[in-house]
């Protein structure tokens, strides 16, 4: 809780949105099952990336290169939020219901 009052207070932050989630969030989703996708490009992934998370480069999901469950909950992420912001956007248009994005990217949690 601690970290995300210093993130929404730092003077770079923005407000959380509805579908933005915190890492504690993404954990706990994880746990019952949601598919965690790092939507950072291969090389960033294999540099570093959540526990558990598959590698689905935000380029590949815009041109709609993906076949996930639409009714399954699936979080996106990438380094700073706004990339998973974007691909949590088209994953909404194309039809998928549950969706979060990682509020503020991996960089503010890890």
């Amino acid at each position: 809780m601690l970290k995300v009052l210093k993130i929404m207070f730092n003077s770079k932050a923005r407000k959380m949105e509805d579908y933005e989630i915190t890492i504690e969030e993404l954990k706990e989703k994880q746990v019952m099952g949601a598919s965690i996708i790092d939507v950072r490009s291969q090389q960033e992934y294999e540099e570093g990336h959540l526990e558990g998370a598959i590698n689905i480069p935000y380029y590949e999901i815009k041109r709609r290169k993906i076949n996930l469950d639409k009714g399954k909950e699936i979080v996106v992420y990438c380094e700073k939020g706004s990339r998973s912001r974007t691909a949590y956007r088209i994953l909404k248009k194309f039809g998928y219901k549950n969706v979060y994005s990682l509020y503020m990217g991996m960089d503010n949690w890890v």
